[in-house]
């Protein structure tokens, strides 16, 4: 269900993990949410600045609000000491949250919706991302048969795995127009589908960037984008909940002033990354993420979608979690509706739910 495990290379044709050192990066991550333990003891605070930990993965599209939040001092103006934690994507950010080796974990909802049905002990309580990474791309020699979601109806569409994000968004967009997801056939194909794409080894697939504007360049069409608001309202019913901030259930009512403090400087951070020249944007990112890529491109990949990606608010809205759940169980990656509210991160007496 991770769909944030590449970075953000020039070669979409390369395989493997992006795996950052800046500040920290959490090693040896394995096994399931269940059954990851570590010690978690008690944390007292001082008044002075609070050190917290926030592990997240490497996708840069997802990153770029806590960076950018940091480098701006949002975090230290609410007297936080953020340290940002890196790991090979968000699964890997929400066991170390479970385990105890992170104050904090930001990941994509479908991460932290199939940890919640497991019985993981977290609540979210702030979203820093309201759309998915996702597009539909169709391959450059398929672009004369299949012109909308409907006719996929008798082709093979490219998924990273079956029940991945990617498959259960694309099982949610043939039932939305009403298209059998019987009649698709679907290919997995690994994170990386821009050569499977390209060459046509599959009809189309669901690619992220910088593939989808490459593909864009080799000829393929784009039958939904899930980057794009427009394209979300049209085909979702509205956003798409996607990258937002969890924390430990049994340490809501002791950290609820921080929680409280981390919403407000994410809030501050996302409002000013909407007017801030892109090129702020990048240069907020840590040298070893970008190094040596095509630093044009993701400006310009920015300059597209922030407005649509990033919320003005971190305020949490329970319909755009509904749809994130309404595509897993049309995946099956869920036996039956779960009670969202109860993933709700509300302290016991109190804090809010992200800052308007």
């Amino acid at each position: 269900m991770d769909c944030c495990r590449r970075d953000f290379g020039t070669n979409p044709s390369e395989e493997g993990f992006a795996f950052v050192t800046r500040r920290n990066v959490l090693k040896g991550l394995v096994g399931t949410v269940a059954g990851f333990a570590l010690a978690n003891p008690a944390r007292v605070f001082a008044q002075g600045n609070r050190d917290i930990s926030l592990a997240f993965c490497s996708q840069l599209l997802c990153v770029v609000p806590y960076e950018f939040t940091h480098a701006r001092g949002y975090f230290a103006d609410e007297g936080l000491n953020v340290e940002l934690v890196y790991t090979r994507g968000g699964n890997a950010a929400m066991q170390s949250l479970v385990g105890g080796a992170v104050d904090y974990a930001a990941t994509s909802f479908d991460v932290a919706l199939q940890a919640y049905s497991n019985n993981a002990p977290i609540r979210r309580f702030a979203t820093t991302g309201r759309l998915p990474l996702f597009a539909l791309a169709v391959s450059p020699q398929m672009v004369d048969s299949i012109r909308e979601i409907g006719d996929l109806e008798g082709h093979t569409v490219g998924v990273s795995g079956l029940g991945n994000a990617d498959h259960a968004l694309m099982l949610f967009l043939l039932n939305y127009v009403g298209a059998d997801a019987n009649r698709v056939s679907f290919a997995t194909v690994g994170v990386n589908l821009f050569d499977a794409v390209r060459l046509r080894h599959v009809d189309a697939g669901m690619v992220q960037e910088p593939a989808l504007s490459l593909l864009q360049d080799a000829g393929a069409t784009v039958l939904f984008n899930g980057m794009d608001i427009d394209d979300a309202n049209r085909y979702l019913g509205g956003p798409y909940e996607f990258m937002g901030v969890a924390v430990r259930d049994r340490e809501r009512a002791e950290r609820a002033e921080e929680m409280e403090a981390l919403s407000r400087a994410l809030a501050n951070g996302l409002r000013a990354l909407k007017q801030a020249p892109v090129e702020h944007l990048v240069e907020a990112l840590p040298r070893e993420l970008i190094a040596g890529e095509d630093t044009d491109r993701l400006m310009r990949i920015l300059e597209e979608y922030r407005d649509s990606l990033y919320p003005d608010t971190t305020e949490i809205d329970l319909d755009s979690w509904r749809r994130v759940q309404e595509a897993h169980l049309a995946a099956d990656m869920l036996d039956a509706p779960l009670d969202l509210e109860g993933l709700l991160g509300h302290a016991p007496g109190g804090a809010k739910v992200g800052v308007g």
